[in-house]
């Protein structure tokens, strides 16, 4: 019986993280998140970074920044990508960007893109050599 209440809780959290998974892109802070597990926002805070090992608003900026990772391989412009994600700067989304990555958002799109290129000229290339030498696609 006592974990009853620490899953009931679980679920809270859950439904929380799968709100913010729904609605990155919209402009929701942290009353609606909390809202969402009925929670006040400061114990919701602290369990939400229990669980997940962010806050819900690192959370949050990760989604945001995993999809824009997706986004800009497809060749949209960075403020496109910027804005379909829910950020509304694009030295916000930049420097979140960079921090992130490692590297600028255009720098990162050249890359991914010049990767996928890449890939449909050689897709060999892209294959473990020890995968393509059982399938005998490679000589030993």
């Amino acid at each position: 019986m006592e974990c009853l209440p620490k899953v009931y809780l679980y679920r809270r959290v859950l439904n929380a993280k799968l709100f913010i998974d729904a609605n990155f892109d919209q402009s929701i802070d942290l009353d609606i998140i909390a809202g969402e597990a009925y929670f006040s926002k400061f114990h919701f805070i602290r369990i939400f970074k229990k669980v997940y090992g962010k806050t819900p608003h690192q959370y949050l900026i990760w989604v945001r920044l995993q999809k824009a990772g997706l986004l800009l391989q497809t060749g949209l412009s960075i403020p496109n990508v910027c804005f379909a994600i829910g950020f509304e700067s694009v030295s916000t989304f930049t420097t979140l960007f960079k921090a992130s990555f490692a590297t600028t958002p255009g720098t990162y799109q050249q890359q991914q893109i010049a990767r996928l290129q890449e890939m449909k000229e050689a897709p060999l290339k892209f294959i473990p050599n020890c995968f393509a030498q059982k399938n005998g696609w490679i000589n030993k």
